[in-house]
């Protein structure tokens, strides 16, 4: 998502609890629970640190 629509973690998290097109598109349902913007940086630096950021780019392009 963040990819896709250039956006920084604090507008990740906001548009995850606005719109349900981009709930749906991450995989999470209405009930699901929302990641924060810190979850979601602490996500991409695990990514990052196993060097799977990389991987999901080249997918991205794809």
């Amino acid at each position: 998502l963040q990819l896709v629509y250039n956006l920084s973690d604090p507008m990740c998290e906001e548009t995850l609890h606005d719109s349900f097109a981009s709930r749906r598109f991450v995989g999470l349902t209405m009930d699901s629970k929302c990641p924060d913007e810190t979850t979601i940086l602490r996500f991409r630096h695990l990514l990052e640190k196993n060097g799977l950021d990389k991987q999901v780019f080249e997918l991205s392009k794809k």
